[in-house]
């Protein structure tokens, strides 16, 4: 049972903590950039898309048109703490707007740390799970700050399948936000 292995369901299951770019304007170029700009900036290794006889994984050229045929790309990473895990990603075209999405799905998660459990369904989700997002936020939010020095973005999410209006507004913040300012990106984290 290994967390970056592709071919282990189990590592896709429990949803997704994830790191959502709104990029603005839908722009076929712009998404292409942002795309290939995250996944350098995280470093994912590979590119594949789940066959569609669904007998594993196929390797793909990375861009948006991997997007739009296949939906989500698939690869690996290495963890802040050296660990390495399954990750995704897709892009979301709503009402004419952007968002590219990384995510790191929970059963790969919890293999690595016994911290995140059942997260974010069990006793221990509430502020107490702070102790290990607030260090994958603040990397993720490092890797939002290097995606935007290329390509600049609207505003970021990093939380558990994040809902902006819900996740984001006032005071009490289940997700973390990134906001543009004139001097850069500025960064509200998590507190509930």
């Amino acid at each position: 049972m290994s967390a970056d292995d592709m071919n282990d369901d189990e590592n896709w299951t429990g949803g997704f903590y994830e790191l959502c770019l709104v990029l603005g304007a839908a722009d076929d170029d712009n998404v292409d950039r942002a795309l290939r700009s995250l996944w350098r900036a995280v470093g994912v290794q590979g590119c594949h898309v789940r066959r569609a006889d669904g007998s594993g994984f196929a390797a793909v050229e990375l861009g948006v048109a991997a997007l739009h045929a296949r939906g989500h790309l698939r690869g690996t990473l290495t963890l802040p703490s050296g660990a390495r895990v399954v990750c995704g990603g897709f892009l979301s075209r709503y009402g004419g707007l952007d968002t590219l999405e990384l995510y790191l799905p929970l059963g790969a998660l919890a293999r690595v740390d016994r911290r995140i459990g059942g997260y974010p369904f069990d006793e221990s989700s509430g502020v107490e799970s702070l102790t290990w997002r607030s260090t994958l936020d603040r990397w993720l939010a490092d890797v939002a700050i290097a995606v935007n020095g290329e390509v600049p973005f609207h505003r970021a999410y990093i939380g558990f399948e994040v809902d902006e209006d819900r996740d984001i507004n006032g005071d009490q913040r289940y997700a973390a936000v990134l906001m543009p300012r004139a001097d850069g990106l500025e960064y509200h984290p998590a507190n509930t």
